[in-house]
């Protein structure tokens, strides 16, 4: 491991700033942690590997949320759509019921809450977390996945939700 030298690092004001620029894609992150419905918003979903097929994200380690999803037995993925932004902010605000109206869901396989109007649904099995900085990686291995369309994603820039518009 690199070790990192005093005065050598940015401050974290300036790295988020810089962070901003690069456009991410959203996900809500869900689980069912003792029958009770959990979930965040993520831009940090990445694909790790198509053999075995390994997906990941980071949460932050002083996040509510975490301890509830670290203790459920899988989670779900739910990749937003560009007009679901609403719900993205929903899923990023603390101290609010999330799963209730006007949030739309139902249980999927093992009982993982499923958002409605996803545009594709990955289902998946804990498979390995490193806390790395002020997080967690979170590695998840995928036993379903449902794609239900394949319309524009929501993503994230400069602190701002949009959509993708391909050029001509």
């Amino acid at each position: 491991m690199t070790e990192i030298l005093p005065g050598r690092t940015v401050d974290g004001e300036r790295f988020r700033r810089a962070l901003a620029a690069h456009a991410a894609g959203v996900v809500v992150i869900t689980a069912r942690d003792e029958g009770v419905p959990v979930g965040l918003t993520a831009t940090s979903f990445s694909s790790v590997s198509l053999e075995p097929p390994l997906v990941s994200f980071y949460v932050d380690q002083g996040s509510t949320t975490w301890p509830r999803l670290r203790s459920a037995g899988h989670f779900a993925v739910n990749v937003l759509t560009s007009d679901q932004h609403e719900l993205a902010t929903r899923f990023a605000r603390k101290s609010v019921d999330r799963f209730a109206a006007p949030t739309r869901w139902h249980s999927g396989p093992y009982g993982a809450p499923l958002l409605s109007d996803a545009s594709v649904h990955l289902v998946c099995l804990p498979y390995t977390t490193l806390e790395v900085g002020d997080h967690v990686l979170v590695i998840g291995s995928v036993a379903e996945a449902t794609v239900h369309g394949t319309g524009r994603p929501l993503l994230y820039h400069q602190g701002r939700f949009g959509q993708f518009l391909p050029h001509p």
